[in-house]
């Protein structure tokens, strides 16, 4: 039935106003109509007639202006009479097309207009324009003649009257627009009284039909209330009202006050009902049955069980005590332990269930006919302590109303009270019984304990047997404890041994680097400059000889560069500078570094970079760089022909191992470089990651190196978190496959993470040192100054070279000698010192470090201190590839820092910084 729509009171009364209110604002918005139309054509009148007369008469100003000015310049010859001639020309059309526009309504004016327009159009041409021309040309004899006939008076007439006529019939049409305006107002005053007439009866309707409606229906409720009274108590009636205001709100909050108070005295009945049956009965079962047959009498319940907590060894388990409408017994489980099923959900929550979704596959409800699905299901939790004691479940062809929740509700409150009573009765009959039972056996048990008392003295001796024996063998583990102690120390004595080897290794690699770099130094210098033949005194053979010394020399830095790192990684002080890496820039790096290696050995060289792969990752980019450039070098080396292929890719999630997984990272990466060179057998595989190992002697001859790339690339990787793993086969090529974490949260910590050997094809050593997060051996690069090319900064510069090499000295003295400058050398600080007290002043100093008397640090120390030249630029030269060497350096007073062997075009980029600076 559809819902009868609201109508109170308050909205007939508001409804009644907006009526009165409506027809006003109809009203105000039909005489407001009827006013603004007034006003449009009263603004039509003044604006557009006022307009049309302005701009008649503004036309035949310009034709006057233009008539002056024509008769001014024929008499007078004066050039200024054209001005207000020209400038009427070109004003009065502007004013004829807005007149035009503006009568576009009439098109009997603008045909007048159009007349107009003519006539002037045609005294322009035939009586001003020629004129004027004629007396340009100083033609007076045709002007007098022009003058004779004047021709143009007559066009002027025709204008004037033609003006004339247009301005009376605008005249005319203004009267006409008053007239109509005067009679739509009278109009208006007519129809605003008859507005006023239609509003009052509105109002007096509405307020006629609003209160008698309010009225009766008052009047019904009131009797309705007084017939309820009369009944003496009697609470079935029921207030009626047929309208849907107020009112009707009032008669159903009284009818839900009398329904909500006869509940309650159903409710109330009950429950006394209910508290007073089970009273006196010492059995739960039967206490069950009881509760179960009540309760379904008055919820109308057909199906019921009650099942009661019993604890055993697998807990608490919940044992069927009774059922109502039993079918055979099988009226729900015989027992269940908690959360199992709905059942024990409910009293593992301890609260209360009310299904009335209920599935196909209940039980059914039997009855002589048939079985019935039963439509509801009501779980209810009996609770004692806060302890749920038993639970109750009952089923229902109806679903259970609110008010027999409450009334099972209500029950169950002290119900929990009376089902513990009972059980605790039980319990005390029953252990009366166990007592008795175990008296006797007591007396049984007595006599056994005599005999188990001789047992024991018998078993005693022999513990204390035993007893001895195991202080014998505690004096043996004593023993044995001081001997591994002895064990430890002796350990931990060899474990220093080894720390104290590692340190003299590091410092004889450092010291041997600085003995092998000075003379390189020379070396590479010097053959530089003879490569370059500037003064074309060698022959090509010769220059040839040099560009072998340079590049045999660069060939012998990069050995002690290998084997300085291969060794800082053995000993754990390679430091790891962790930072954001750009992955997008690194096919272009790649191209450029290699494709000139590919076109020289005509080898294609592919990049495949997948679009998974971050733009940014965090790692140590040098390190990375390193061994990126090992690889493909590797690869170039080895590779006759075919293809060398670099694959960039993310590891999927499904390819993480475990020990990815261990890693703290955002991202693993693969790295592949695969080549279709000679490939390595199989059993050389781990070989070739070990230093100074290569497949076989004929590769070393052949293809040359000192297989320490791999080594390093090796170890490199491990200080990053990843690893290189090796796919070959002899003939046809290999793949070397770097795994390589990004490290946002910091380096791996290799003692947590056990890579397995299954996971990786190269062998990891376990527990390596943790690097440091610094940075080292970082020359500073300094940026090239802005100068013209032709401006040489070098000239007539004072610089002093300070170095106990003479080799050095010579090469350094040769190479700047060239650049224009003045050059003095001293072999050790203490002369260096002497020098700058004695001499002039110097511009620029090149300090070695490792000097006898006196070092490098202390003499620039000293010539900031104690010379106070604070400004004077040193640069550092060292061969001694130790650790913070460079900041030693800066801290000692040093300007900048470059190391051994120098690379000129460093070394003068350097130079022309501090010099210019």
């Amino acid at each position: 039935m559809e819902k009868k729509m609201r109508f109170g009171i308050k909205s007939k009364i508001i409804i009644g106003y907006l009526i009165v209110i409506v027809c006003l604002f109809i009203a105000f918005i039909v005489l407001n109509s009827q006013i603004s139309s007034l006003q449009t054509e009263r603004n039509f009148i003044i604006d557009h007639d006022i307009e049309v007369h302005d701009l008649t008469n503004r036309i035949e100003k310009h034709l006057l202006d233009m008539e002056t000015g024509q008769r001014g310049y024929i008499i007078t010859g004066e050039a200024s009479y054209l001005e207000p001639y020209n400038s009427a020309a070109s004003g009065w059309e502007k004013d004829y097309n807005a007149l035009y526009q503006l009568l576009n309504n009439n098109p009997n004016q603008q045909e007048k207009l159009e007349k107009i327009k003519g006539s002037i159009q045609d005294w322009i041409e035939a009586a001003g324009e020629p004129t004027i021309a004629l007396k340009k040309e100083n033609n007076t004899k045709e002007l007098q003649q022009f003058f004779e006939k004047d021709p143009g008076r007559q066009y002027m007439d025709d204008i004037r009257s033609q003006f004339t006529s247009f301005r009376n019939v605008e005249k005319k049409l203004t009267e006409t627009r008053a007239t109509e305006l005067d009679e739509k107002n009278q109009k208006i005053k007519i129809g605003l009284y008859g507005l006023l007439l239609f509003v009052t009866l509105i109002s007096l309707a509405i307020a006629i039909v609003l209160s008698n409606s309010i009225v009766n229906t008052i009047k019904e409720v009131t009797q309705t209330i007084k017939r309820i009274t009369a009944s003496k108590g009697e609470l079935k009636g029921r207030i009626k009202v047929r309208s849907n205001d107020e009112i009707k709100d009032l008669g159903i909050a009284t009818n839900a006050l009398l329904e909500n108070i006869e509940e309650r005295n159903w409710l109330q009945t009950n429950i006394a009902h209910a508290v007073t049956m089970y009273q006196g009965i010492a059995s739960v079962d039967k206490l069950a049955e009881k509760f179960l047959f009540t309760v379904s009498e008055m919820t109308g319940a057909s199906f019921g069980a009650f099942y009661v907590r019993e604890e055993n060894d697998k807990g608490d388990l919940f044992v069927k005590q009774a059922a109502f409408a039993d079918r055979k017994g099988d009226a729900g489980r015989e027992s269940f332990l908690i959360g199992e099923g709905l059942i024990g959900q409910a009293a593992l929550e301890k609260r209360t269930l009310v299904i009335n979704d209920v599935p196909d596959t209940y039980q059914l409800i039997a009855s002589g006919l048939g079985d019935v699905k039963p439509k509801s299901i009501f779980i209810v939790p009996v609770l004692f302590e806060d302890e749920v004691i038993a639970v109750i479940e009952l089923a229902s062809l109806h679903e259970f109303t609110v008010l027999e929740q409450e009334l099972i509700s209500q029950v169950i409150e002290t119900f929990g009270l009376t089902i513990n009573g009972v059980i605790r009765r039980m319990e005390i009959a029953r252990l009366l019984k166990e007592s008795q039972a175990m008296t006797e056996e007591l007396q049984a048990q007595s006599e056994e304990l005599q005999t188990q008392s001789e047992e024991l003295q018998m078993q005693s001796e022999e513990l204390r047997m035993i007893n001895e024996q195991l202080e014998e063998r505690t004096k043996d583990a004593e023993e044995k404890s001081f001997e591994l102690e002895a064990a430890k120390e002796d350990l931990e004595e060899k474990a220093h041994q080894l720390e104290l080897n590692s340190q003299y290794k590091s410092e004889f690699l450092a010291n041997m680097s600085h003995e092998l770099r000075t003379p390189l130094n020379s070396i590479l210098i010097l053959s530089e400059m003879l490569e370059e033949n500037a003064a074309k005194t060698l022959s090509e053979d010769e220059e040839e000889y040099a560009r072998i010394i340079h590049s045999s020399g660069k060939d012998l830095l990069a050995l002690i560069n290998d084997i300085l790192d291969l060794s800082k990684v053995e000993s754990g002080k390679l430091d790891v500078l962790l930072a954001e890496m750009n992955m997008s820039e690194l096919p272009d790096q790649i191209e450029r570094n290699f494709s000139h290696v590919a076109e020289q050995k005509k080898v294609q060289l592919k990049i495949n970079k997948a679009q998974d792969v971050p733009d940014i990752i965090h790692t140590d980019e040098k390190r990375f760089q390193q061994i990126v450039k090992n690889l493909l070098s590797n690869a170039f080396k080895f590779t006759e022909s075919g293809s060398v292929t670099v694959s960039i890719q993310r590891v999927a999630d499904h390819r993480l191992t475990t020990v990815m997984r261990t890693v703290d990272t955002d991202c693993w990466l693969e790295i592949a470089v695969a080549d279709t060179g000679i490939g390595i057998p199989k059993e050389k595989h781990q070989l070739i990651f070990e230093a100074f190992q290569q497949a076989d002697g004929a590769t070393v001859r052949k293809y040359g190196g000192t297989g320490l790339g791999l080594s390093i690339c090796s170890e490199f990787a491990k200080l990053l978190g990843g690893w290189i793993s090796l796919s070959s086969e002899v003939g046809k090529g290999s793949t070397f496959t770097l795994y390589l974490p990004s490290l946002s949260n910091g380096l791996v910590d290799y003692e947590k993470v056990n890579f397995a050997y299954e996971e990786v094809a190269v062998s990891v050593e376990e527990a390596k040192p943790e690097a440091e997060i610094t940075e080292i051996d970082h020359p500073v690069q300094p940026v090239e100054p802005s100068l013209q090319d032709d401006e040489n900064v070098f000239q007539d510069k004072r610089v002093l070279i300070v170095d106990d090499d003479q080799r050095n000295i010579f090469a350094l003295k040769t190479a700047l000698a060239k650049q224009g400058m003045t050059i003095m050398t001293a072999h050790n600080g203490i002369e260096c010192l002497e020098m700058m007290k004695n001499s002039e002043p110097f511009d620029l100093i090149l300090m070695d470090i490792m000097m006898p008397q006196m070092d490098g640090y202390e003499a620039m120390q000293k010539i900031r201190g104690e010379l106070k030249l604070v400004d004077l630029p040193i640069i550092a030269l060292t061969a001694k590839a130790m650790k913070n060497d460079r900041e030693k350096c800066l801290e000692a007073g040093a300007s900048d820092y470059i190391s051994k062997p120098l690379d000129l075009n460093q070394l003068f980029s350097v130079m022309r910084v501090w010099l210019v600076n």
